[in-house]
């Protein structure tokens, strides 16, 4: 399960064994969403949210934050995805302590 980024409290994963669509998980305070990105010739077309299995969903507030986490990041998060699911290399996990 790589953890791909820390940002202020969130942490955002991989599981090891992942299917399509890209996708990545993220958790805080013990909740954890999935945020599929629907990406069509490059460009970033749809950012869909859906609940873990057998996990509270993060909150709404936490959803928006995640998702503009995402948002600016997914072109590294498909980066990361890529060389971790086509490429099997390891990925490394980025902190960001910025806020956005």
């Amino acid at each position: 399960m790589p953890k791909i980024y820390e940002y202020l409290g969130y942490v955002f994963y991989f599981y090891s064994n992942e299917h399509e669509p890209i996708h990545v998980h993220a958790t805080a305070n013990g909740r954890e969403s999935i945020f599929e990105i629907i990406m069509d010739n490059g460009t970033l077309v749809e950012l869909r949210v859906r609940n873990a299995e057998h996990k509270a969903p993060l909150k709404a507030s936490e959803i928006a934050t995640a998702e503009v986490f995402v948002r600016k990041y997914y072109k590294n998060i498909i980066a990361k995805w890529v060389n971790f699911f086509v490429m099997h290399k390891s990925v490394k996990s980025t902190i960001i302590r910025t806020k956005l």
